[in-house]
């Protein structure tokens, strides 16, 4: 699930960030981060996620986004992350980047990893940093991903990418679920194994309508992903071997998450099965960037609802429209239900 890979290790966070203060009904002045999704299909077939099943084809045109330069420059837009679906499926790629390098603005790759050879050259040029989904091992990755060999086509495209770019950051993301709970330290040698620059564990988002899924998941679909009691105690002991096996300096390099941001993947697991209060993390997402779909749709972050459409409006006006507005005066992250169940939070402070 590319949505998935998240944010967690691309902006500066802090521990002591808060939303307190953003309550005001007031326009931004400042967006700085966007993702885009600008593909709406895939070339997995990933368990945890559908929209590998999209029928139609759809990419976002390069020509509709040049009404919103004006509104990026005004924004302050400076980070776009290109996602899906399965970005290095758009036809116009090297267009659609270029469009954001002329502003200035650092580009930030999600992927499969299933292209990477095919458009080595194109992502080197292209982008700052790529991020690769990583769902285990060899085997269980392959399994997970429901592609053939797609373990060793990752591992052929990274090479190829670092010889274009030797000293690109190549980036691993991985989603904890059923099939994987209990090879964190795995997964993290093969991110290893595979040269990333580090590696990075959310939970399985098993409850939003995001993602492709017009319906939240019914029970008996989210047991295909979820763990159950005796698995979350396998997860806790696994997260916790981890920790202890990657002392601070190595995790510190190489795993992005706190240990207490890893406590927090089982948590999300003992909160689906009613075993513990659901717990918001801070986040400012709404307050700091967008999520745009490939039909112009724009969210304020991958779980909310839509909020305008910019073949409507410009972004500026969407992003300081009357919805905007009043979805971010009336939200407090920490009482609101879908907050409460995200596995992909933001806590952005400008460095």
């Amino acid at each position: 699930m590319l949505a998935d890979v998240g944010l967690a290790r691309l902006l500066p966070t802090s521990e002591q960030d808060t939303c307190a203060g953003f309550q005001q009904m007031q326009p931004l002045s400042s967006l700085p981060i966007l993702i885009l999704n600008v593909h709406n299909r895939c070339n997995c077939r990933c368990v945890m996620c559908d929209i590998w099943k999209r029928e139609e084809n759809v990419e976002m045109k390069v020509t509709s986004l040049e009404a919103h330069r004006e509104s990026m420059k005004r924004l302050g837009v400076k980070h776009v992350v290109l996602s899906g679906g399965e970005p290095l499926l758009h036809q116009d790629l090297h267009a659609l980047c270029v469009f954001f390098r002329e502003l200035g603005i650092r580009l930030t790759l999600l992927t499969t990893g299933l292209l990477l050879q095919k458009r080595a050259k194109d992502v080197a040029s292209l982008f700052d940093e790529v991020i690769v989904s990583i769902d285990g091992p060899e085997e269980v990755h392959d399994s997970i991903r429901r592609v053939k060999t797609a373990f060793q086509v990752i591992r052929s495209g990274i090479l190829a990418v670092r010889e274009y770019s030797p000293k690109m950051p190549i980036h691993g993301r991985s989603t904890v679920q059923k099939a994987n709970h209990y090879l964190l330290r795995r997964t993290t040698q093969a991110a290893q194994q595979l040269q990333l620059t580090s590696i990075s564990f959310l939970a399985a988002d098993l409850t939003s309508e995001a993602f492709n899924r017009p319906l939240v998941w019914p029970g008996e679909k989210q047991s295909e992903i979820a763990l159950t009691d005796i698995e979350v105690v396998a997860l806790e002991d696994e997260v916790e071997q981890l920790i202890r096996e990657y002392d601070d300096d190595i995790r510190r390099k190489y795993i992005v998450e706190t240990p207490d941001k890893l406590r927090r993947i089982p948590r999300h697991f003992r909160e689906h099965l009613g075993q513990a209060t659901p717990e918001s993390p801070m986040c400012n997402a709404p307050w700091v960037s967008a999520v745009v779909e490939v039909d112009g749709s724009v969210r304020p972050c991958f779980f909310h609802r839509s909020v305008g459409n910019l073949n409507d409006s410009t972004l500026e006006g969407i992003i300081n429209g009357k919805a905007a507005m009043q979805f971010r005066q009336t939200l407090s992250v920490p009482d609101n239900p879908t907050c409460q169940r995200c596995v992909c939070s933001l806590n952005y402070r400008a460095s």
